[in-house]
């Protein structure tokens, strides 16, 4: 995403597994890279992980 990812907004290099299509390419920005997953942020689901990730993205926003 040209502008980077607004907040609330899906990644559109997520496939339909949540995989990011840009895993281990140059082209993936620094960003990703640094966002470690760990358990106060991933939670026990994926319903649990983006609904962390999505309150992170408003509280930064």
């Amino acid at each position: 995403m040209p502008k980077g990812k607004p907040a609330g907004v899906r990644c559109i290099q997520l496939d339909e597994q949540n995989a990011c299509l840009l895993f281990g390419k140059p082209e993936r920005p620094p960003v990703c890279g640094q966002f470690a997953p760990e358990a106060a942020v991933c939670g026990k689901s994926d319903g649990e992980a983006m609904a962390t990730l999505i309150d992170l993205e408003q509280l930064t926003a």
